[in-house]
């Protein structure tokens, strides 16, 4: 246990909250949370073996936590570090950049089975719509978002100058 120094105040922080950065009662509430949620998803899915849905979360968080996160962050640390901080020079044309680019992954996730054309026949016979208009609708939404954000980005850097004027 660390020793806090004498006169401030404060409570010397446990090894566990040092470690894990909240207290015991929050990790066990967490678990507890994260536990109770995935009983309910193998319920609300009829899944027959749990432990599949289980590594589908792990998965799913070790490929976010240690290939997705450092990439999205090294290209938004590449894209954001030839700004020069010296003088005001406009709207940042990154954030427009970044806003669709976040809308279409989280389209792209919720709907991959459909656009990559992994969903079996059983969605085609109960929605009468066949998977190959996907990936084009995919496109074209992402398209407009881009095209929407480039529009307002035009919009905002043109208004900029004219007040600098």
């Amino acid at each position: 246990m660390t020793r806090p120094a004498p006169g401030t105040g404060q409570r010397p922080r446990s090894w566990f909250r040092r470690l894990y950065g909240a207290g015991p009662a929050h990790a066990v509430l967490m678990t507890a949370g994260f536990g109770f949620a995935g009983y309910l998803l193998t319920r609300i899915l009829g899944a027959s073996h749990p432990g599949w849905i289980l590594l589908w979360f792990v998965g799913a968080i070790v490929l976010h936590d240690l290939v997705f996160l450092p990439l999205y962050s090294a290209l938004d640390r590449v894209l954001t570090s030839r700004r020069e901080v010296s003088a005001p020079q406009g709207p940042t044309w990154v954030n427009h950049v970044r806003v669709p680019a976040v809308i279409s992954g989280v389209l792209l996730l919720v709907t991959f089975p459909l656009v990559l054309r992994l969903s079996d026949h059983a969605y085609a016979t109960a929605s009468g719509l066949h998977e190959s208009v996907y990936l084009m609708r995919w496109l074209l939404v992402t398209a407009g978002l881009f095209a929407i954000s480039g529009v307002l980005y035009l919009v905002r850097r043109d208004r900029w100058r004219r007040r600098a004027r």
